[in-house]
């Protein structure tokens, strides 16, 4: 069903509740959008990750805006992992355009990868503050040096998975950069990791668009729902507990990934 002949009302609701739930928990919820593209609508695996790559950049411009003015983005930190994405994602991307992979293939690897990047997109979700005790213990004294070189190496390995899978940009980028930097306040890893997936998945985007798997009419009816869903979950975060809706979006991710791979 169409609004104008332009928006088609079901892609329109799936926006809307992804937005929902990234307004009112902050991270989490996009990573349902790919997986939901595929399971709910039959959305070609490939051309779900590219329409996606580009919801997320759109929609991530906007978090980034508001963590900038209130100045929680670690700039370097962001320069230091697009150091190792953004040539990643590149190089992928043009080793999946010159592979000519048959459909199958090209599905059952987007599927492999969307179940193995779920599960860890939950396990952020709900086990962020023991990641980060567990990375003081174990990490804490890492030198500077060390830290940003792994930080890159980290980068690279987001720029691979989000390229073609479309997730990790956020949960994923959420816990390297807490095993790596535990002693950073939570609010400034989240506003780096928000920060840095904007130009990870906007070159990734793009690169699928000129590969021809975005589906621009599917992108903007996402976008006309996520973009209220975002302002209401956003006002609506203070009235909802956090805890729960972490714990049952965590949940989700685990059975969505499981369901990728039957």
């Amino acid at each position: 069903m169409e609004i104008f002949g332009l928006i088609e009302l079901s892609y329109a609701v799936l926006g809307l509740g992804v937005g929902l739930l990234v307004g009112m928990t902050g991270v989490g919820g996009g990573s349902l959008m790919t997986p939901l593209l595929i399971l709910l609508f039959g959305v070609h695996p490939v051309t779900a990750v590219g329409t996606d790559l580009l919801f997320a950049a759109a929609t991530k411009s906007v978090g980034t805006l508001v963590n900038g003015f209130n100045r929680t983005v670690e700039w370097r930190l962001v320069a230091l992992l697009a150091a190792g994405s953004l040539p990643a994602s590149a190089l992928a991307l043009f080793l999946v355009s010159k592979a000519d992979l048959q459909a199958g293939t090209a599905n059952e690897v987007v599927r492999i990868l969307l179940a193995v990047a779920l599960p860890v997109a939950a396990v952020s979700l709900v086990g962020r503050q023991r990641l980060r005790v567990l990375a003081q213990a174990r990490f804490g004294d890492a030198s500077p040096r060390r830290a940003g070189a792994l930080t890159v190496v980290s980068g690279a390995v987001l720029g691979v998975l989000v390229s073609l899978s479309s997730v990790g940009a956020g949960a994923v980028g959420i816990v390297a950069l807490l095993l790596l930097y535990p002693r950073m306040p939570m609010a400034r890893i989240v506003a780096s990791d928000i920060a840095h997936a904007v130009p990870l998945t906007l070159l990734a985007g793009v690169g699928h668009s000129i590969m021809g798997s975005v589906s621009w009419p599917t992108l903007g009816s996402l976008l006309a729902g996520s973009v209220p869903g975002i302002v209401i979950g956003s006002y609506a975060s203070a009235h909802v507990p956090e805890r729960l809706l972490r714990t049952v979006l965590a949940v989700t991710l685990i059975l969505v990934g499981v369901k990728m791979v039957l």
